[in-house]
């Protein structure tokens, strides 16, 4: 098979890569700068919205996995034309130019941020969704959301794919947007998309300075330096950690069922979560990474962000029954080779 990878000498991506060369496929590479991919993968150079180059990178191509992405959750709202124009036109233009060179196998990198707050349940209201927590509360140590009908405590579970989209921020309402975007492109031309929705990924490759899972690199680089890592809140906050060759493999998976009669109907997209599988808080993720740099522990600040979740992990039960795939990266080995391996320039 030969497929395109956007984004692929990114994170992510370039992990992508290897799997999928070591795996004998053909690959190539549209990013808009040279990274470290094998030899074996052809790069084009530039920007997923170069209509002129993803001709030419698209041509002969029997997949597509769209990593390229601008990331993290956008510090000010005048951040909004730059997340629609890199993340929301830029599939537009890929897709329109898969359409034209008769592409119809997609696996687009999403995120869990969709679903905003995770899965909680009320004793007496049953499933609930509760609304952003106020600042309020947040300054007085209040850190759990109440259910929104009669502010009871609540009861945390993992969101499956069925659960209604409530991103919170313009990453998040971003990556929703390419979904919709993935959706009426299989509609109006039959093609077939996978959307992984990516748990907080973690792993070697991880840039210095991206936003993507900021918690881990601002742990790292506190602890680089000799600082114990600050965490806010409580440290409680819930979330599911995966490494990104996990994360590469769960592509692999979905590029190989979009090759097959499996469950992606034609004309349609199928979303699947992506993560390890285990809960974890970010207070055990800080722990961890500093058992692995033998460093200072954690200080719980109770300070907070406006805007961020409480508790988000999913479950990953569809892409393990439908794609047969399953993480294999063991968390305290990863933790010490994120560490060991430093933050990429």
């Amino acid at each position: 098979m030969r497929v395109l990878v956007t984004g692929g000498a990114g994170f992510i991506g370039s992990h992508l890569v290897d799997a999928l060369v070591m795996g004998g496929h053909s690959v190539r590479v549209l990013d808009t700068a040279p990274g470290g991919n094998p030899p074996e993968a052809e790069v084009f150079l530039g920007d997923v919205r170069d209509l002129s180059l993803l001709d030419r990178a698209l041509e002969g191509v029997d997949a597509v996995s769209h990593q390229a992405a601008l990331i993290g959750p956008g510090d000010d709202f005048d951040d909004a034309p730059a997340y629609v124009a890199a993340n929301d036109f830029g599939t537009a233009v890929l897709l329109g130019a898969m359409a034209r060179h008769g592409v119809r196998r997609l696996v687009l990198a999403s995120s869990i941020a969709v679903y905003g707050e995770g899965c909680y349940e009320c004793p007496d209201d049953g499933v609930v969704t509760p609304g952003p927590r106020r600042a309020t509360d947040l300054r007085a140590g209040r850190f759990e959301p109440v259910c929104p009908r009669c502010g009871a405590d609540l009861a945390g579970g993992l969101v499956d794919e069925t659960a209604a989209p409530d991103p919170r921020n313009l990453y998040a309402a971003s990556k929703l947007a390419q979904e919709h975007i993935a959706t009426a492109f299989a509609r109006t031309t039959g093609a077939r998309v996978a959307a992984l929705r990516y748990h907080h990924v973690y792993g070697p490759r991880m840039p210095r300075d991206t936003p993507y899972i900021g918690v881990a690199n601002n742990f790292r680089s506190s602890l680089a330096a000799g600082l114990a890592p600050k965490v806010f809140e409580d440290g409680a906050q819930r979330r599911d950690f995966v490494h990104a060759r996990d994360v590469a493999t769960a592509n692999v998976a979905a590029l190989d069922a979009l090759a097959t009669e499996g469950p992606i109907p034609y004309g349609s997209l199928r979303a699947y979560n992506v993560g390890s599988g285990t809960v974890r808080t970010i207070g055990e993720l800080a722990h961890a990474l500093s058992r692995a740099c033998g460093g200072p522990a954690p200080v719980i600040t109770g300070g907070y962000r406006l805007g961020d979740v409480r508790h988000i992990t999913a479950s990953s039960l569809r892409i393990r029954t439908e794609l047969d795939w399953s993480p294999r990266e063991d968390f305290a080995a990863g933790m010490a080779e994120f560490v060991a391996a430093g933050a990429r320039t």
